[in-house]
C-alpha cells in the first residue's frame, strides 16, 4: 500500500529558504487488498499474513519498494492559501503542488533477530536531519514530545543506546548511565 505523511514538515536550504512539504511513497508493487471474505479465510490460515507475505518476499529477493515523492510549497505561498496547510485533515492538490521524485526505498533484507531490529525500534518524528525541521502543525508539535516520552516509558531511558535506534556508525552520547537497556557497555567502568 502507499503510505502518506500526514504532517507538513518545512524543507530549509542553506540561504535559509523555507518550503513546507508532505511526504508520499507510493508503493511499486502495486495496491492488492482482499475482500472481507477473502480476509475472514486467510486470518484463519494465517492470522500474521501481511507480516509472512512481507518476510517470504524478501527472502525470495522479490524487495518491496516504494518510490518516495514530495509535494514542495514555498513558505510565501502557505499564508493565503485556501485552507490551512498545517490541517492533516486536508490534502494538499496534486495540482497546484505535484509530486517530485526524491528517490526509492526497498526493503532488501529480513530481520536477523526480530526483537532486537523491529520489536525495540522507536520511530519519532523528532528525529530530524539537517535541513528537515518541524513546521507549526499542532498534531506534529504534540508528537515531538510525546514519542519520545513513550520511547522511554517503553525501552527504557537509554533506548538510543539500542543499535536499531542508534544512527549508522554513531554512538549516543549523554549523561545517561546504567538503567534499563544500556547496551553499548555503559561508557566503561
Amino acid at each position: 500500500m502507499n503510505g502518506y505523511s500526514s504532517h507538513t514538515f518545512k524543507w530549509v536550504n542553506e540561504k535559509g529558504d523555507v518550503h513546507f512539504v508532505k511526504y508520499h511513497f507510493k508503493t511499486d508493487q502495486g495496491i492488492k487488498n482482499f475482500t472481507a471474505a477473502e480476509l475472514d479465510q486467510m486470518s484463519l490460515k494465517d492470522k500474521d499474513f501481511s507480516t509472512s507475505d512481507l518476510y517470504n518476499a524478501i527472502a525470495a529477493k522479490n524487495f518491496p519498494s516504494w518510490t518516495w515523492y514530495v509535494q514542495v510549497m514555498p513558505e510565501k505561498d502557505a499564508e493565503n492559501y485556501r485552507f490551512d496547510i498545517l490541517d492533516i485533515t486536508k490534502v494538499w492538490p496534486h495540482s497546484d503542488y505535484p509530486l517530485v521524485k526524491v528517490g526509492k526505498m526497498t526493503l532488501n533484507r529480513n530481520p536477523e533477530n526480530y526483537h532486537a531490529e523491529v520489536e525495540q525500534s522507536a520511530f519519532s518524528p523528532s528525529h530530524f536531519v539537517p535541513g528537515i525541521e518541524p513546521s507549526n502543525d499542532k498534531m506534529l508539535q504534540g508528537r515531538l514530545f510525546s514519542y519520545p516520552d513513550t520511547h522511554r516509558y517503553r525501552l527504557g531511558k537509554n533506548y538510543e543506546q539500542i543499535p536499531i535506534n542508534c544512527p549508522y556508525r554513531a554512538r549516543v552520547h549523554t549523561y545517561l548511565r546504567d538503567g534499563a537497556a544500556t547496551v553499548n557497555g555503559n561508557h566503561g567502568g
